[in-house]
């Protein structure tokens, strides 16, 4: 994938798998708003929204939740909790190199804290949990789906 300052919603369709409908949604909803926002044209239509190349990351990792189940709510309550409680981008917690690390069970979204302290982001993101040891979690990546080969 050659990189870019900037990708249009279709491109980004292309490389999560999410629909633009879903991207534009996202966006109206606030779940996850395009860096550049459309505007109104002079000749009454709409340019298009943009990402930056952090968002297309972060896309993907929400492409990858939303695949595995979890809902659009459930999104926007983990984005919320991130940038409320721990000042971070998604992208931030996406890889082992950061403070924070971004893991799930496929039922409930965690972050984990280069110390091992847990917090839950969907019931108190405030509480390190105790026993966290015991639940099976795996990492959330943002990683390109593969397309299908034309038969």
């Amino acid at each position: 994938m050659k990189l870019k300052s900037s990708y249009s919603a279709r491109e980004v369709a292309g490389l999560t798998g999410l629909t633009g409908r879903q991207l534009q949604w996202w966006d109206e909803a606030r779940v996850f708003p395009a860096s550049i926002a459309p505007r109104k044209t002079t000749q009454g239509g709409f340019t298009e929204r943009r990402y930056s190349p952090v968002d297309v990351l972060e896309l993907l990792a929400l492409a990858d939740l939303r695949r595995r189940g979890f809902e659009n709510a459930t999104l926007k309550q983990m984005m919320e909790a991130l940038r409320d409680y721990f000042r971070r981008r998604l992208a931030e917690t996406l890889d082992d190199a950061g403070e924070l690390r971004l893991l799930t069970d496929n039922k409930g979204l965690f972050l984990r804290t280069r110390q091992g302290h847990v917090f839950d982001l969907l019931v108190d993101p405030m509480q390190a949990l105790l026993g966290s040891e015991v639940l099976k979690l795996k990492p959330v990546k943002g990683k390109a789906v593969r397309k299908r080969a034309a038969k």
